[in-house]
């Protein structure tokens, strides 16, 4: 199963990215807004969770800027009647945050607001769902696509430390941007704060 995929972004478009890993093997991958919002230009690497649906008619791809989003997605293809299309449309009309809370706490109004899910499919993942969403951890923030693994280990640690996540990624991007935490994810944590503690 291919889960994760780190490579050279060739193409970007509001619903599908091309990849080229160092192996050479390019991929499609279909993705949600949110993701699309996260990746970087063209030429620079990106890094994506990916779930793989396969189908009688083919195989598809999906990708993901973070495994919180991804885990919801999966969760979305358990309700009755929810393909990966739909389900990612899901992803690209509400935050992965947003998805889960209007389903926990059964809030059809807020799940209508994505297209083409009507009232009764809006009910129908409320009522498969409502109850098996309580288990997925909120993943990190999506500027983990354009870090690689050390940045998902500096956004955790600023959480850790009491900071809120947009906070922490805020730091984070900004240490980045100025071409901090070349020597670690330690150099990198460091590094944020610093940029944290001056605004």
């Amino acid at each position: 199963m291919i889960t994760l995929l780190v490579g050279e972004l060739l193409e970007r478009d509001l619903t599908v990215v091309q990849l080229l890993t160092s192996g050479g093997v390019g991929y499609t991958l279909a993705i949600p807004l949110s993701t699309f919002e996260s990746l970087p230009k063209a030429g620079e690497t990106v890094r994506l969770h990916t779930h793989l649906v396969v189908k009688e008619d083919g195989w598809q791809l999906f990708g993901f800027g973070t495994t919180y989003e991804r885990n919801v997605f999966m969760r979305l293809l358990n309700a009755k009647g929810f393909g990966p299309q739909l389900s990612l449309n899901m992803l690209s009309a509400l935050s992965a945050e947003r998805l889960v809370r209007a389903i926990r706490e059964r809030d059809v109004a807020t799940l209508m607001q994505v297209k083409g899910l009507g009232k009764k499919k809006a009910e129908q993942v409320v009522l498969d769902l409502a109850d098996k969403v309580d288990d997925l951890q909120r993943g990190t923030s999506s500027i983990a696509t354009t870090g690689g693994a050390g940045v998902d280990d500096a956004v955790r640690a600023l959480q850790s430390l009491g900071y809120a996540s947009a906070e922490a990624e805020a730091g984070i991007r900004a240490a980045l941007d100025a071409g901090d935490g070349k020597d670690g994810t330690a150099a990198l944590i460091r590094a944020a704060l610093a940029r944290i503690g001056s605004r």
